[in-house]
């Protein structure tokens, strides 16, 4: 006699977390990322702890600002939270694409951030002197954050079809210069000096270790700085800004030198310890929008020296991770669009500090992953989304020669 098997509730099962978000969010990340290398957690790992870190700090130094101006001390908070998610959710879907696919679309992005920083001088508004940003259905968009990361795979992709011809300056310096150079003049128009440094340090940095020859190299390097020093010279304020800050005892640079001066008044009031999270004076409007480029004076302040060295010490962690996961490319492309996203990081990062430090002056770049700004972290956390993508090829292909 044949028993009857009962009827499964698989499909019912099955069809009730497709229909619950979070399981099905569930579902795609262990399809995803379930199964990958520890270079590829350790790099995703590091980069949340920044962001969650990033959160922390921005609610901490914002707060006194966001209740002045909107009589709420989250407003800031919220606002950076969203885009910390929105931000943490693009780095998920392009880990998960294929090489491939990220590849074939390296035109179309940059075409998109070109566009995008092309509208600026004409439908553009000024924040704090910088003509650098866009309003879009009441938010503020800085193209010039996306189109670093559109240079960047520009790069990897251009110089993985020529590689063999790295010594050839028509063939692979000229053309990338041309499209750098315009990258940067375009940023130059919104007066933002300090993100044109950027851009300059990913440019020459990533020609230079990709194989380009230093003496061809260096001839185009002297020419941009003196077309940089020339930009400066016919700006007065930013030789206002350079002098006060070659001279920050006089009385005209008190001016210019406000945040510098606060910034490193904070430093000092942290000690080795800090003064407690919290309890930060200088977040009391001693210094204009704190949250943004001088987050680093907060951190020092409410931390101590222990707290930014821990900080830093994060910083290199991270660095070191990008570059285990560059050593291990299968592909040029993948190796040196790694290898600009590695630049761009160290460079900004290294820079923001040094600013708060007093070691450069103040260029109003900000601290990646860190400081708020809805711009800047969604377009780094992409930045290391495709590295991820990259690290997820790197495990799951044998290892074998460099492919383009």
């Amino acid at each position: 006699m044949t028993r009857i098997q009962p009827r499964s509730n698989a499909p019912r099962q099955v069809r009730k977390a497709r229909s619950n978000p979070l399981n099905s969010f569930k579902v795609w990340l262990q399809d995803n990322f379930r199964a990958e290398s520890i270079y590829f957690y350790r790099l995703a790992g590091l980069t949340g702890f920044l962001v969650v870190f990033g959160l922390v700090m921005v609610l901490s130094s914002s707060s006194i600002d966001s209740l002045v101006a909107n009589r709420d001390a989250y407003y800031i908070f919220s606002r950076q939270f969203v885009y910390a998610l929105i931000g943490l959710a693009l780095m998920l879907v392009i880990a998960s694409l294929p090489v491939s696919f990220i590849r074939n679309r390296v035109g179309l992005v940059l075409l998109i951030g070109f566009g995008l920083q092309l509208a600026v001088p004409f439908i553009g508004i000024s924040v704090n002197g910088n003509t650098n940003w866009l309003s879009i259905a009441g938010f503020t968009l800085q193209p010039s954050e996306f189109l670093k990361l559109a240079l960047i795979m520009y790069m990897g992709w251009f110089i993985s079809n020529r590689e063999f011809e790295m010594d050839n300056p028509q063939r692979v310096l000229y053309p990338l210069l041309a499209v750098g150079g315009g990258a940067v003049l375009l940023v130059m128009f919104g007066r933002d000096l300090g993100t044109a440094v950027i851009f300059s340090f990913i440019i020459f940095g990533t020609l230079l270790m990709a194989g380009v020859p230093g003496k061809i190299l260096g001839r185009v390097a002297l020419l941009a700085i003196g077309l940089a020093a020339a930009a400066t010279a016919t700006s007065a304020s930013r030789m206002a800004r350079i002098t006060a800050w070659l001279n920050p005892g006089s009385a005209s640079s008190d001016a210019f030198n406000w945040q510098f001066e606060h910034g490193t008044w904070a430093l000092a009031a942290g000690g080795v310890f800090g003064v407690g999270l919290g309890n930060s004076k200088m977040k009391w409007s001693w210094i204009p929008e704190v949250e943004n480029d001088f987050i680093f004076a907060v951190i020092g302040e409410e931390l101590g020296l222990v707290g930014a060295m821990v900080v830093i010490g994060m910083f290199a962690l991270l660095i070191a991770s990008l570059i285990r996961v560059m050593l291990r490319a299968q592909t040029t492309f993948a190796r040196v669009t790694t290898l600009g996203v590695v630049i761009w990081i160290l460079s900004q990062s290294a820079v923001n500090i040094a600013v708060v430090l007093g070691v450069l002056p103040v260029l109003g770049v900000p601290l990646p992953l860190i400081s708020a700004g809805g711009s800047s972290l969604i377009a780094t956390l992409a930045g290391i989304g495709l590295v991820l993508a990259f690290e997820k090829d790197n495990h799951r292909q044998p290892l074998r020669g460099v492919r383009r």
